[in-house]
């Protein structure tokens, strides 16, 4: 039993049975009320998620500064070398392609484009579709049915189908990429921002806000999108995942990015050809898109987890059930 204060009555402590509890700031907190950054570390698997994540955006701002011109410079002596040989250097410890490049080098390079697709999909759909589907949501109406029934037709067409149509008519480029992953996405958000909103403005805090005269746009800053923001960081997580995988299905069929960029999908695709000989071409890459993938989906199912109060406690159980066996055995 832990002491901890009363949010009512700062002075006066007040008993807590909560046993995974910690110290923040000098106080003793419920495991319940500790910030996320803690409750990540007391998660391995989550903790080993976020800290690949944060070595592949690392990898992605910083490698190809560190790497030079090593990704395009080609030697035809060094054509297919094997990985995890040193003896022509250190950059080509996992090989090289049939024109003697450094795949070490290629795949921080194709890190950095992978991303910069992936990233600013997910971003720029999911502000356009939680700004419109809290505003449909909010308002309902007509507002509500316009906004659905624009998603309803944007999600009647697959999307990876439809941006192989798109990309096929225009040029495929990293710009057009992005910008046909990005409306493709949009409806995912718009129909859970659209959904939440809808339910929070008819809640007592939202009334009482508009009794106030507080407007639309402040309500839905200042209460609606607080409550909203956990919901779309772990929707936005998992579509990353889905976003990345797009990118490389399109590249490596050849309309998405083109050489001489270089990405994850598209180095998968050049190596298909070399499988039965040199099949380090292909299989790097696509363990990097695995690793990348499964991580963002773990960290996704951690954070929905995390940033709901009402399943919280999950994330402390194992910790709580060893604590009390401990004490049970002490009283024994």
């Amino acid at each position: 039993m832990s002491l901890v204060t009363d949010p009512l009555d700062p002075g006066s402590p007040v008993a807590s049975t909560d046993p995974t509890g910690d110290t923040v700031a000098g106080k003793k907190v419920p495991a319940g009320q500790l910030p996320l950054w803690k409750l990540l570390l007391r998660d391995k698997l989550a903790t080993v998620a976020a800290v690949i994540l944060g070595f592949v955006l690392l990898v992605a701002i910083f490698g190809p500064w560190l790497v030079g011109d090593a990704a395009t410079d080609q030697n035809l002596d060094e054509s297919n070398l094997p990985p995890f040989n040193l003896d022509t250097g250190w950059m080509n410890v996992l090989g090289t392609d049939p024109l003697g490049r450094s795949m070490l080098a290629r795949l921080i390079v194709a890190c950095q484009t992978t991303l910069m697709v992936s990233l600013p999909a997910v971003i720029v759909s999911c502000v356009v579709g939680s700004a419109i589907g809290m505003w449909a949501g909010y308002h309902r109406g007509w507002r509500e049915t316009t906004a659905m029934r624009i998603a309803d037709v944007i999600m009647s067409f697959p999307s990876l189908l439809l941006a192989v149509v798109v990309l096929y008519v225009f040029s495929p480029s990293a710009a057009n990429i992005v910008a046909v992953l990005a409306i493709t996405r949009i409806p995912i958000y718009l129909r859970t921002a659209r959904a939440e909103s809808a339910e929070l403005q008819s809640r007592v805090f939202v009334d009482a806000a508009r009794t106030f005269g507080a407007g639309s746009g402040a309500i839905i800053r200042g209460h609606v999108l607080p409550i909203l923001l956990p919901t779309l960081l772990t929707v936005a997580t998992l579509d990353f995942c889905y976003v990345m995988l797009a990118e490389s299905s399109l590249s490596f069929l050849g309309i998405g990015i083109q050489p001489p960029d270089i990405s994850w999908g598209l180095m998968v695709s050049q190596g298909r050809t070399y499988l039965q000989t040199a099949w380090w071409l292909s299989f790097f890459p696509g363990l990097a898109i695995v690793i990348t993938t499964v991580s963002a989906t773990i960290l996704a199912a951690w954070a929905r987890i995390a940033t709901d109060p009402g399943q919280r406690w999950r994330l402390t159980t194992p910790k709580a059930r060893k604590s009390m066996f401990s004490s049970r055995k002490a009283v024994r």
